[in-house]
């Protein structure tokens, strides 16, 4: 994880002064405020802000002033079945801005999720780093075999190597002629005017580190980490959802419990599939083909019944 000195300084002086408030505070949260959590090689998540906690969450389903009920047990049981009848509105009360550093082609995924308010870094204004994401070993893998979009089995030895050394030395050849048409002089000492950097950019890899703040509620983060944080999720995005989860876990710990019960625990099944489990409780030998589902449908109906 890399930090500019000039973040670090901005970090050390927020942490200490803090602030004395009226707004209700979640202790769980607190102690991730400014604290830069990494993530890949040189990736990290810090929470700069947050609104609201569980008890928001409950106010706003009451419409109540106050925090509305003293017992934690009834809101615990209000937050959970908000969660299982699907309500959204009172848990978009809470909100949370985060600073991300991240690789451009794991950004590009992330911004599908456009319910968040976004502040990238300009690289029409700025010059990027020289910070590429270079994966471990144990990250490369060939293509699946079954899911177009996911990985198979990892790569090893002299093809593992040969795959990082492709990786390495294409990111700085690209960044070394990023810096060359910047430059107001050329290789051989001769003055130039540089290229322009919103030109010069489109010339770098896609691995390559860029920054943001990305402002959301809690309803659509909730979305966010339940496929991002998922298992069958991309790698290099699903690190990111999982830092996130755990201060969310800290920040509103009722919800988030909630949360992994129903969503990332729970399944949510179709009426042919619930069809079939009734048959086979019946003692029936349900059979893909006299199921009613697809190949794919049938193989995702046997991965939740284990």
């Amino acid at each position: 994880m890399t930090l500019t000195p000039e973040q670090q300084a901005e970090i050390d002086a927020l942490r200490a002064s803090p602030k004395p408030t009226l707004r209700a505070v979640s202790e769980g949260m607190e102690k991730h405020l400014y604290v830069a959590h990494p993530v890949l090689d040189h990736g990290f998540v810090r929470v700069i802000d947050y609104m609201g906690d569980d008890a928001a969450i409950c106010q706003a389903a009451r419409v109540s002033y106050g925090r509305g009920t003293k017992s934690v047990s009834n809101d615990e049981g209000l937050i959970r079945y908000l969660m299982r009848h699907w309500h959204s509105t009172p848990f978009e009360m809470c909100e949370v801005k985060l600073h991300v550093k991240l690789p451009v082609f794991v950004a590009r995924q992330w911004i599908r999720h456009r319910t968040a308010n976004v502040n990238e870094y300009s690289a029409r204004y700025s010059i990027l780093d020289r910070e590429f994401y270079i994966p471990e070993p144990s990250a490369l893998a060939a293509q699946s075999t079954v899911n177009n979009q996911g990985r198979g089995a990892v790569l090893e030895g002299a093809e593992a190597a040969r795959v990082l050394d492709l990786l390495k030395s294409d990111a700085n050849r690209a960044y070394d002629h990023y810096e060359e048409m910047l430059s107001d002089t050329a290789p051989d000492g001769t003055p130039q005017s540089g290229l322009a950097r919103e030109l010069a950019r489109m010339n770098l890899p896609a691995n390559i580190y860029t920054q943001w703040y990305w402002k959301v509620d809690l309803h659509n983060l909730f979305h966010f980490l339940r496929l991002r944080a998922d298992a069958h999720a991309q790698y290099e995005i699903r690190v990111y959802a999982e830092a996130i989860a755990a201060c969310v876990a800290d920040w509103v710990p009722a919800a988030y419990g909630a949360f992994e019960d129903y969503r990332m625990g729970g399944a949510t099944l179709s009426a042919t599939a619930i069809d079939c489990l009734k048959r086979m409780l019946k003692g029936e030998q349900v059979t893909q083909e006299t199921s009613g589902m697809s190949k794919g449908e049938w193989r995702e109906f046997m991965g939740v019944l284990g």
